[in-house]
């Protein structure tokens, strides 16, 4: 049975603090502009999964319960960074097996001001359960004082510069390009474009990583409602439905350890191979894709999710990305919402909100920043820990 996105809905992604809301009233504001997009009524959804971080446990009713109280099951998703696409993936299995017709993923995140810890810091790096990423870490660059997300990061950056000649102003070249996108996002946390001399300029983060190519902590919400083509074309929906085609999570696997490389650790065997999962069962592959929203929590990530999408060799993307391959008049379209570097990262919400940038592109309703004649995109959302989720949307 097939599943189908038929309405999508977000907050504004903003700065931790700086508005005075609670998880539950984002999550009840992105819900209800998914319900509203499909102009179907809460009453209709039979399950709830709902993805978060940073709160207690069973917060994914106190967020749903603003939509109402049907007392249909409510899940509580918690997968790192790639914790939105896994409530999106369980909405489409739900769907997929027949068990519903009507999911609504729902994903947010309240965040503190300032970098994330990433478990490995505030002397509980032997417990977290990234200790043993963090550990391939310390043996090869040691550990130092900086965020550990950029630490692990930068040090990819560092390895993917010394084994393959990726230069500081290609790293800078993402960076610049997705804070250029965010400028027709009204939904996201910058909408300010950077030159990649500013770029480089900014604040150093962990070497070579600045500032401008760093993701922020960010509050927000994204919501995404999945249904069956029964469903759909009962609802008269399927004018406005964008199939999702093929998904596919991975976890780390020893490849991801083996070679000592940050690179590895931080999840390109993961997303290579959930990438090619998806080609399989689509029988689409990246070239027939025409926009893709990928997880550039830094620059660096964008670069090796080029290489494990198959878009470029290994060791080609910095290339990629300078010649403008990945932006308008390019090969692809990449993060045409500005990304996690600037539309924002709220963890929960992040791949919910991948999903609702491709479906306003795909139906054509994505104003400024539209991708013309898109009919296909790629969201790839990755969490450290590990998970990969690739998701391949089309419009029938």
């Amino acid at each position: 049975m097939k599943a189908y996105i038929v309405g999508v809905g977000m907050t504004k992604f903003e700065k931790p603090e700086s508005r005075d809301w609670q998880y539950w009233d984002m999550a009840e504001e992105a819900g209800s502009k998914a319900l509203a997009d499909a102009g179907i009524p809460y009453d209709l959804v039979e399950q709830v999964p709902v993805g978060y971080c940073y709160q207690a446990s069973t917060a994914g009713q106190r967020a749903a319960y603003g939509l109402g109280l049907t007392g249909v099951p409510v899940y509580n998703v918690n997968n790192n960074c790639a914790t939105g696409s896994t409530a999106l993936m369980m909405a489409r299995q739900f769907v997929e097996a027949g068990v519903n017709d009507c999911v609504l993923a729902l994903g947010f995140e309240k965040m503190k001001k300032g970098a994330l810890g990433g478990g490995a810091d505030g002397g509980d790096f032997k417990t977290s359960p990234v200790a043993r990423h963090y550990g391939v870490m310390a043996a090869r660059h040691g550990f130092e004082q900086t965020p550990p997300t950029a630490q692990i990061f930068g040090n990819a950056a560092r390895e993917h510069m010394e084994r393959y000649g990726t230069t500081a102003e290609q790293l800078a070249a993402v960076g610049a390009k997705n804070h250029r996108h965010s400028t027709g996002n009204p939904n996201a946390q910058f909408q300010e474009a950077y030159s990649v001399e500013e770029v480089l300029a900014a604040k150093t983060i962990h070497r070579p990583l600045t500032k401008l190519q760093c993701s922020p902590t960010s509050d927000g919400s994204a919501a995404a409602l999945v249904v069956s083509e029964r469903f759909a074309d009962q609802h008269g929906l399927m004018g406005r439905a964008v199939e999702i085609t093929a998904q596919a999570m991975t976890t780390d696997t020893e490849e991801s350890f083996a070679s000592g490389s940050c690179i590895d650790v931080v999840g390109k065997p993961m997303s290579r191979a959930a990438a090619r999962q998806v080609y399989e069962r689509s029988g689409l592959g990246i070239e027939d894709v025409d926009v893709i929203e990928l997880h550039d929590c830094f620059s660096i990530n964008e670069l090796i999710t080029y290489e494990a999408l198959g878009m470029c060799a290994d060791g080609e993307s910095g290339k990629l990305v300078a010649d403008g391959a990945t932006t308008y008049g390019g090969r692809w379209v990449v993060n045409p919402s500005g990304g996690l570097i600037s539309k924002g990262h709220p963890l929960g919400a992040t791949g919910l909100a991948q999903a609702a940038e491709l479906v306003w592109q795909l139906r054509g309703e994505a104003g400024p920043r539209q991708v013309q004649g898109a009919r296909t995109g790629l969201a790839h959302n990755i969490g450290l820990g590990g998970a990969a989720v690739v998701t391949l949307l089309r419009k029938p």
